[in-house]
């Protein structure tokens, strides 16, 4: 056995026909291929899940319980494999809320570190710093201020609280104490039974009386150190005689605040983190946002008359809320002599803002207390404040669609208390700043705030800030190196793509200083700018250099060049993939003449710009987009074209067509309830009818979900089962064919297929149902034959043989043929959803949309649709991209690759950079001229794939 290579032997996971090969260890290692040939099903569903059995095998019987267990791929064997690691295109898929870029690196841990140890406190309320003494501070200024006069030392032990508190005084009386100040007033303890217990009281016990001196520092001493012992902290001394004369003063060995009296306790690490209720703000709970009204989203026609009250909530709640709203709208009516028959979009612009927002303040907050008793208080307001108050969850429900997601107004987003908020910590260049301050920074921006902290030389904790300053600046160049400067550090990971995800997590991963271990990563260059590439494979060979191997699902071209070994599977994707096809160095593959991705390298497989490209005749145009880093952009999209948005990673691309365009077109043309992106006016909206978006957001996970379900064509398919003579005669409906519902299936698996035997401490095994044999349905339902070809029989047919079977029945040929012409014709009908590759569910979301009907007037918006697909994929999708053109549809890409990006007959570079340093159109403009056009970096790389002369 050589420990030098992974060996694996008859691999028969999805499609793999029993594959056996040998990888080389240490090595980047590509696995590429068409999509569908089997490269996820050798990575992830053999090689990882293996790796990670194995692991887990090694651990203790109880630790595997609380791990859980996981199946052994379909696999004879496989020798010298590592553990292993996967970094997959959904790494933070479905994680929470509160995960954001600076949590997942572990970044926000050392800054809640470094803020607790390092940082300085301050009065929310006045920004003041606060200060803390010591025992020794606090005698040396009373004997220093005190000198030969009357001082009396107390202790706060009850401030500003309700109660009797006679178990406090009993216990201080117990304890030797005589005299104390309740509420102003100096008594004997033994003379107080009990307090007003609906009063809020003050109860400062007196420790010492004596006259000060220099030789009664050791008794200060000691009564200070108990008094801040009973005061939790603090301590009172009032100096001279009891009476208004005398003087008094705080102190407190905790922050505080002199003049105010705000005093904060000791901070440590869980004050700074929102996921706890130490740090995190009492309003938003720790996520940072709130649900406000959306006020946009309230006209449900703006031409209707208002005694039709075009507010769409109301028309959903109940008659008596209707008709209090619609009593108070009328009354604003009369007053702003606006007739009740005039419709919305007639009325003056101050009565429509007073309606919306209230008489005192045009856009006062909704959170605000004093609204409704300053009269109306505005449609948006009076929502928001029924929606919070409401006990019936009817009502929430019906408001919920108007509501969308919003900055806490108490936090601003930070997450955090206010106290928490206050604490700053010192950085050359950028002044004290807050922890929520800084993770609002870039992670470039925040390298430098971490290069500026500074601590004086000497002391324990200056050692311990260099430290944490040290692990600040290595985790965050990582970050940079790897292509991610421009996030800050507070983005939501819910809102990051899948390309980002994973960069995330291998800067993580490299952080960690592992070896020894199998990585794998799928497809980590999605999302990335040409430019961008080399941060990404310089990352990679960090990783492999350390000890790991590294093998990478990946069909970028760079990729595949920068890698020591490739294995390419196929020739096909379905059940005539799951082959080596070639393997070896990059240039043994290039020679190699059976080998696509040779003739990749070789350069054969170019796809070639058309000789004409088409010219617009219309234009959507978006006015001044403000949305997260765009300046103020105004942007025409010209229609019936085929247009490619470009940019480097961070540019702004996916906020102007996904945020701006497509929730702005779906709001307009479908009553759409997401907010669109900040901007002015759109306009050519006339032009178009329908909008379709095909994004990378992932299909069902369920095995029960199917590419026939997805594409909507199991539905026509029972109809057709249904209408046989055997069917109606025995009254067997669509249902019966489902293998989801009770009837048709088969109860014993439930309509799976398969058998889950739970083996206690071992994995829990799979085996084929011995009812119906994998089927899915039961006995009776299988005798019902359409073409001599029972529903199960049809679920095992291909796409391809699908079409010939069908091909008399309208409805699912037309569905099956977009199938086919996206190069998906391998698939077979009833393939869970759960085994598609990333490119063949991309594919498969794109065919459902293609599948319904276009008028000639439909925008369609798709980002990185080459997500997942081999050249030749690449080409078959490019043709169905300009038949929709031809039919005078209008298709916008975001796209990085170049080839497609030569191929499209408008373009819009944005940039020049990213976060703050892009949002801006650098160029636009055919392939041509944004290739010659100096500043574009997009224009650089497209002129090596053009050759096309620079700029003059």
């Amino acid at each position: 056995m050589s420990f030098d290579v992974i060996r694996v032997q008859g691999a028969r996971e999805h499609n793999l026909q029993n594959l056996s090969l040998s990888i080389p260890k240490n090595r980047l290692v590509v696995l590429t291929g068409v999509s569908g040939s089997g490269k996820s099903s050798l990575a992830f569903d053999t090689l990882y899940a293996e790796g990670q059995r194995r692991y887990m095998e090694s651990l203790s019987a109880d630790a595997r319980v609380w791990l859980g267990q996981l199946q052994k791929p379909e696999v004879d064997y496989i020798e010298g494999i590592p553990p292993a690691i996967a970094i997959g295109q959904n790494a933070y898929a479905g994680t929470s809320p509160r995960a954001t870029v600076a949590t997942a690196t572990e970044i926000y841990d050392v800054l809640r570190i470094l803020f607790a140890h390092c940082g300085t406190p301050h009065d929310p309320s006045t920004g003041r710093e606060l200060r803390r003494y010591t025992v020794s501070e606090i005698v040396d200024r009373i004997v220093g201020e005190s000198s030969q006069t009357l001082v009396q030392i107390l202790a706060p032990v009850v401030e500003g609280q309700k109660g009797q508190f006679r178990d406090v005084v009993e216990r201080l009386r117990r304890e030797g104490f005589l005299r104390a100040r309740i509420d102003g007033q100096w008594v004997l303890l033994e003379e107080v039974r009990g307090l007003a217990k609906g009063r809020a009281h003050t109860i400062e016990v007196v420790v010492d009386r004596l006259r000060v001196s220099p030789q009664a520092r050791l008794r200060l001493a000691d009564s200070v150190e108990l008094a801040l012992r009973l005061g939790g902290g603090r301590v009172r001394v009032v100096v001279g005689e009891e009476g208004p004369e005398a003087k008094e003063w705080l102190a407190s060995v905790l922050p505080f605040d002199p003049q105010t009296g705000f005093c904060f306790g000791e901070l440590t690490p869980r004050h700074f983190s929102f996921n706890n209720p130490l740090g995190a703000c009492e309003a938003c709970h720790g996520l940072g946002t709130e649900l406000v009204v959306d006020a946009d989203a309230l006209i449900s026609d703006p031409r209707a008359p208002l005694s039709e009250l075009p507010f769409a909530p109301l028309a959903e709640l109940p008659k008596g809320i209707r008709v209090a709203y619609g009593t108070a709208i009328r009354e604003l009516a009369a007053r702003y002599g606006e007739r009740w028959d005039r419709s919305w979009e007639d009325c003056s612009l101050e009565f429509r803002r007073c309606v919306l927002w209230g008489e005192n303040d045009s856009k006062a907050s909704q959170d605000s207390a004093t609204a409704k008793e300053h009269g109306w208080e505005g449609l948006v307001g009076a929502l928001a404040r029924l929606y919070r108050e409401a006990r019936s969850s009817f009502i929430q429900r019906k408001l919920e669609p108007y509501l969308s997601p919003a900055p806490c107004s108490r936090c601003g987003g930070t997450r955090l208390k206010s106290e928490i908020r206050a604490v700053t910590v010192a950085s050359r260049g950028f002044g004290p700043m807050g922890i929520g301050e800084v993770v609002g920074l870039t992670v470039r921006k925040a390298c430098q705030w971490v290069e500026g902290l500074f601590w004086e030389e000497g002391g324990q904790g200056n050692k311990a800030g260099r430290e944490l300053q040290a692990q600040l600046r290595k985790r965050l160049r990582l970050l940079e190196e790897i292509g991610l400067g421009y996030l800050t550090l507070d983005r939501p990971l819910s809102s990051l793509s899948g390309g980002e995800l994973q960069r995330i997590r291998i800067a993580s991963q490299l952080g960690s200083q592992l070896s020894g271990v199998l990585y794998v990563l799928d497809e980590p260059s999605i999302g990335l700018h040409p430019r961008d590439h080399y941060r990404l494979l310089s990352v990679l060979r960090q990783i492999r250099d350390l000890g790991n191997t590294v093998i990478v699902v990946e069909h970028d071209e760079e990729t595949i060049r920068a890698s020591d070994y490739i294995i390419e599977l196929g020739p096909k994707a379905g059940s005539q993939g799951g082959r080596v096809v070639a393997c070896g160095t990059p240039q043994e593959l290039q020679s190699n003449p059976r080998s696509l991705t040779g003739a990749l390298l070789r350069g054969e497989l170019r796809m070639t710009p058309p000789i004409e490209r088409k010219k617009p005749q219309a234009s959507l145009r978006v006015i001044g987009a403000k949305e997260h880093n765009l300046k103020n952009l105004t942007v025409a999209f010209p229609l019936g074209l085929f247009t490619c948005v470009t940019g480097v990673s961070g540019s702004g691309k996916s906020t102007l067509v996904m945020d701006v365009l497509a929730r702005g077109l779906f709001r307009r043309l479908c009553g759409g309830r997401e907010r669109p992106g900040a901007h002015e006016a759109m306009e050519g909206v006339e032009h178009i009818d329908r909008v379709i978006v095909v994004d990378q957001s992932p299909i069902g996970r369920s095995p029960r979900s199917n590419a026939l379900s997805y594409c909507g064509i199991l539905e026509p398919i029972r109809e057709l089962f249904a209408q046989v003579p055997a069917a109606r005669v025995r009254g067997y409906g669509p249902s019966r064919f489902s293998f989801n519902l009770a009837g048709g299936r088969c109860e014993r698996c439930r309509g799976e297929g398969f058998v889950r035997i739970e083996m206690t401490l071992l994995p829990p095994m799979e085996v084929l149902c011995d009812h119906c044999q994998g089927r899915r349905f039961n006995r009776e339902t299988l005798e019902i034959t359409y073409k001599g070809k029972n529903i199960a029989d049809v679920l095992d047919l291909t796409v391809e043989e699908a079409l010939e079977f069908f091909r008399n029945v309208p409805r699912v040929r037309e569905k099956l043929s977009v199938l086919a012409e996206m190069g998906l014709g391998y698939l077979r009908l009833g393939q869970p959803a759960s085994t598609l590759s990333g490119g063949e569910a991309q594919r498969l979301k794109l065919a459902t949309e293609l599948s319904k009907r276009s008028t000639g007037r439909t925008v369609y918006l798709m980002d990185e649709p080459t997500t997942g697909l081999h050249q030749a994929d690449i080409q078959k999708l490019l043709e169905v991209i300009r038949r929709l053109r031809d039919l005078g549809n209008t298709v916008i890409v975001i796209e990085h690759h170049l080839e497609v990006i030569q191929c499209a007959d408008y373009v819009i570079d944005l940039g020049p950079e990213a976060g703050e340093e892009g949002g801006e159109i650098v160029a636009q403009g055919t392939p041509e001229e944004i290739a010659a056009h100096p500043g574009s970096i997009t224009g650089q790389w497209l002129r090596k794939v053009m050759a096309c002369p620079g700029p003059k």
